[in-house]
């Protein structure tokens, strides 16, 4: 039996791919025992559990960014945990750790050094976090989900992605996400999407565009997200939802998206073929834009800066490429660029890394 403990948490960019690896060993590796690693009161605390795995908890030590009373106390809680993590560790006997940034990676990578056992770093961004530029010092493998992280060692594994995106068909899909939406069969379908919580200057563009983009021959599927900010415009064929629980509906349905570039919908996007024009966070050191930079560079998918996306820009620039000849393009650099098997490259070096550590035959009873 081989027992796998992931490491990461608190936000979903580290929960989601952490959760599709984890899958990924249960459902192919039969002996697996696959454990998580995370905090009491992050975003894992309720997924991991619900997903049926088990969630071993650590104390939650934020980095300080300044010199304050927090600073001081952080070397003493950052040792706990350090040793909570090595207990984990040792009493059930991890063969292998895979870390996916967040408060619980770090801890576990420092201890995984200490103890000798091998580890795996999983970065998502194209700018890496603080956890895993540490992690990589050590590590016996690196998984990048974009090319040109700057991570020594680093491998290009793609994202991993939930089943429900990996194992997406959307010709066979369309039809239930048509029914879903409320969409109409055969016309063209825009996603907009500012991920879970939405994005401001998306919402606010497309609402105003909305009849200029439906009498120009389109339907649209806009996710304004969890703090839905503007009003329905009442147009037909425009489909404004705050949350929406069937992401892999949307993504069926989708012809084109315009989304904000953060490293899960990139991979989505790009993992299923769609086009897309991805309009990076303006604010933050900069990693949506270069999360969107191989999709760009590959033709799959243009960039405009937030300051551009204006209701007048949706009528016009975005309508002139939707309608035209470059669409088609956009459409073929985006099936090219394609990696939908991001959960199995990352359990191969897993076990890779595993395997490299492991004595060969007989040299045990030599030693």
């Amino acid at each position: 039996m081989t027992t796998y403990l992931l490491a990461g948490g608190g936000t979903a960019g580290h929960v989601n791919p952490l959760l599709a690896t984890a899958e990924r060993l249960r459902s192919t590796r039969a002996d697996a025992e696959v454990l998580v690693l995370g905090c009491a009161h992050g975003l894992e605390s309720r997924l991991v559990p619900v997903r049926g795995f088990e969630l071993l908890t650590i104390d939650r030590v934020p980095f300080p960014r300044r010199p304050d009373a927090a600073a001081l106390r952080f070397p003493v809680r950052f040792r706990r945990a350090v040793r909570q993590a090595e207990s984990y560790l040792r009493a059930r006997e991890v063969d292998v750790l895979c870390g996916f940034g967040g408060y619980a990676s770090t801890p576990a990578y420092v201890a995984a050094h200490r103890m000798g056992l091998p580890f795996v770093v999983h970065e998502a961004n194209a700018r890496p976090g603080l956890a895993n530029r540490l992690g990589a010092r050590w590590a016996d493998r690196v998984a990048v989900t974009f090319p040109g992280t700057p991570l020594r060692g680093a491998q290009v594994t793609g994202m991993p992605l939930r089943p429900q995106i990996e194992q997406l068909n959307r010709v066979s899909a369309r039809a239930e996400a048509v029914r879903f939406f409320g969409l109409e069969e055969g016309r063209p379908t825009l996603l907009v999407t500012g991920g879970s919580l939405g994005a401001a200057t998306l919402n606010r563009t497309f609402v105003e565009a909305a009849a200029a983009l439906t009498e120009a021959g389109w339907q649209v599927v806009h996710i304004g997200g969890d703090r839905l900010d503007v009003e329905d415009p009442g147009v037909p064929g425009y489909h404004l939802v705050g949350y929406c629980d069937r992401m892999e509906l949307a993504l069926a349905a989708a012809d084109f998206a315009v989304s904000r570039s953060g490293a899960s919908t990139v991979s989505e996007l790009s993992a299923l073929g769609i086009p897309a024009i991805y309009v990076p966070y303006p604010h933050g050191n900069g990693e949506q834009a270069l999360n969107a930079s191989a999709a760009v560079e590959a033709g799959a998918a243009r960039l405009v800066t937030d300051a551009e996306v204006t209701p007048h820009w949706a009528s016009t620039s975005l309508l002139e490429l939707l309608n035209g000849p470059d669409r088609e393009a956009l459409s073929e650099g985006a099936r090219r660029a394609a990696i939908r098997d991001g959960s199995a490259r990352l359990a191969d070096l897993i076990d890779e890394a595993r395997d490299a550590r492991r004595p060969e035959p007989g040299q045990e009873e030599r030693a």
